[in-house]
Protein backbone atom coordinates (compact mmCIF):
# COMPACT_ATOMS: atom_id res chain seq x y z
CA UNK A 1 0.00 0.00 0.00
CA UNK A 2 1.26 3.49 -0.78
CA UNK A 3 1.45 5.49 2.44
CA UNK A 4 2.85 8.70 0.99
CA UNK A 5 4.49 10.30 -2.02
CA UNK A 6 7.20 12.82 -1.14
CA UNK A 7 8.03 16.04 -3.02
CA UNK A 8 10.60 14.23 -5.21
CA UNK A 9 8.00 11.64 -6.27
CA UNK A 10 9.39 8.79 -4.15
CA UNK A 11 6.82 6.32 -2.86
CA UNK A 12 6.71 5.35 0.79
CA UNK A 13 5.15 1.89 0.91
CA UNK A 14 3.65 -0.16 3.74
CA UNK A 15 3.98 -3.91 3.24
CA UNK A 16 1.80 -6.57 4.90
CA UNK A 17 4.92 -7.80 6.68
CA UNK A 18 5.31 -4.40 8.37
CA UNK A 19 8.28 -3.29 6.25
CA UNK A 20 8.17 0.27 4.91
CA UNK A 21 10.42 0.52 1.84
CA UNK A 22 10.89 3.68 -0.20
CA UNK A 23 10.77 3.36 -4.01
CA UNK A 24 11.99 5.95 -6.49
CA UNK A 25 9.93 5.47 -9.69
CA UNK A 26 12.61 7.33 -11.68
CA UNK A 27 15.05 4.53 -10.86
CA UNK A 28 12.42 1.83 -11.48
CA UNK A 29 10.48 2.92 -14.60
CA UNK A 30 9.07 -0.59 -15.09
CA UNK A 31 6.75 -0.19 -12.08
CA UNK A 32 3.09 0.44 -12.83
CA UNK A 33 -0.07 0.76 -10.79
CA UNK A 34 -2.71 -1.94 -10.65
CA UNK A 35 -5.99 -2.90 -9.04
CA UNK A 36 -6.90 -6.05 -7.17
CA UNK A 37 -10.36 -7.58 -7.08
CA UNK A 38 -12.00 -10.94 -6.61
CA UNK A 39 -13.01 -13.02 -9.61
CA UNK A 40 -16.65 -12.60 -8.56
CA UNK A 41 -16.47 -8.81 -8.65
CA UNK A 42 -14.63 -8.87 -11.98
CA UNK A 43 -17.38 -10.73 -13.85
CA UNK A 44 -18.35 -8.84 -16.96
CA UNK A 45 -15.33 -6.55 -16.82
CA UNK A 46 -12.40 -6.49 -19.21
CA UNK A 47 -8.81 -5.39 -18.76
CA UNK A 48 -5.99 -5.50 -21.29
CA UNK A 49 -3.90 -7.58 -18.92
CA UNK A 50 -4.85 -9.68 -15.89
CA UNK A 51 -2.67 -11.34 -13.28
CA UNK A 52 -4.37 -14.21 -11.43
CA UNK A 53 -3.22 -15.42 -8.02
CA UNK A 54 -4.20 -18.99 -7.11
CA UNK A 55 -3.01 -20.16 -3.69
CA UNK A 56 -3.52 -23.93 -3.51
CA UNK A 57 -3.06 -23.86 0.28
CA UNK A 58 -5.81 -21.29 0.77
CA UNK A 59 -8.16 -22.08 3.64
CA UNK A 60 -11.26 -21.26 1.54
CA UNK A 61 -10.75 -24.00 -1.05
CA UNK A 62 -14.39 -23.72 -2.17
CA UNK A 63 -13.43 -20.48 -3.91
CA UNK A 64 -11.03 -22.31 -6.22
CA UNK A 65 -12.70 -24.06 -9.13
CA UNK A 66 -12.75 -24.12 -12.91
CA UNK A 67 -15.49 -21.46 -12.92
CA UNK A 68 -13.26 -19.03 -10.99
CA UNK A 69 -10.38 -19.72 -13.37
CA UNK A 70 -12.58 -19.20 -16.44
CA UNK A 71 -14.00 -15.90 -15.15
CA UNK A 72 -10.54 -14.64 -14.20
CA UNK A 73 -8.83 -15.60 -17.45
CA UNK A 74 -11.66 -14.35 -19.66
CA UNK A 75 -11.34 -10.82 -18.20
CA UNK A 76 -8.00 -10.37 -19.98
CA UNK A 77 -8.46 -8.91 -23.44
CA UNK A 78 -4.82 -9.40 -24.50
CA UNK A 79 -2.97 -11.18 -21.72
CA UNK A 80 -3.66 -13.36 -18.69
CA UNK A 81 -0.94 -14.67 -16.41
CA UNK A 82 -1.46 -17.14 -13.57
CA UNK A 83 0.64 -17.21 -10.39
CA UNK A 84 0.49 -20.09 -7.90
CA UNK A 85 2.38 -21.41 -4.92
CA UNK A 86 2.28 -25.03 -6.17
CA UNK A 87 2.18 -25.86 -9.88
CA UNK A 88 1.59 -29.58 -9.22
CA UNK A 89 -1.49 -28.96 -7.05
CA UNK A 90 -3.00 -26.38 -9.40
CA UNK A 91 -5.03 -28.78 -11.61
CA UNK A 92 -6.59 -30.40 -8.54
CA UNK A 93 -7.33 -27.04 -6.90
CA UNK A 94 -9.07 -25.70 -10.00
CA UNK A 95 -10.63 -28.99 -11.03
CA UNK A 96 -13.11 -29.67 -8.25
CA UNK A 97 -16.79 -28.99 -8.77
CA UNK A 98 -18.49 -26.67 -6.30
CA UNK A 99 -21.89 -26.62 -8.00
CA UNK A 100 -24.81 -26.81 -5.66
CA UNK A 101 -28.28 -28.04 -6.38
CA UNK A 102 -30.63 -25.05 -6.50
CA UNK A 103 -33.86 -26.90 -5.72
CA UNK A 104 -34.89 -29.87 -3.64
CA UNK A 105 -35.64 -33.02 -5.57
CA UNK A 106 -38.71 -34.74 -4.12
CA UNK A 107 -38.25 -38.30 -2.96
CA UNK A 108 -40.45 -40.61 -5.01
CA UNK A 109 -41.72 -43.82 -3.48
CA UNK A 110 -41.70 -46.25 -6.37
CA UNK A 111 -43.91 -48.68 -4.47
CA UNK A 112 -46.81 -46.26 -4.59
CA UNK A 113 -49.25 -46.76 -7.44
CA UNK A 114 -51.73 -44.40 -8.94
CA UNK A 115 -55.22 -45.46 -7.85
CA UNK A 116 -57.57 -46.55 -10.57
CA UNK A 117 -60.78 -44.66 -11.33
CA UNK A 118 -62.74 -47.51 -9.68
CA UNK A 119 -60.70 -47.22 -6.44
CA UNK A 120 -61.27 -43.49 -6.34
CA UNK A 121 -65.03 -43.98 -6.83
CA UNK A 122 -65.14 -46.56 -4.04
CA UNK A 123 -63.29 -44.21 -1.65
CA UNK A 124 -65.70 -41.35 -2.25
CA UNK A 125 -68.71 -43.58 -1.51
CA UNK A 126 -67.37 -44.65 1.90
Amino acid sequence: MIEAIDGAGRLNLKMDSGRSPEVDPNKHPHLDHGYAMTSNSSQGQTANRVLIHVDTELAAKDLLCSRMAYVSVSCGAHHAQLFTNDRDKLPTALGHDISKQSAQVPQINHEQTIPSQQEISNRTRD
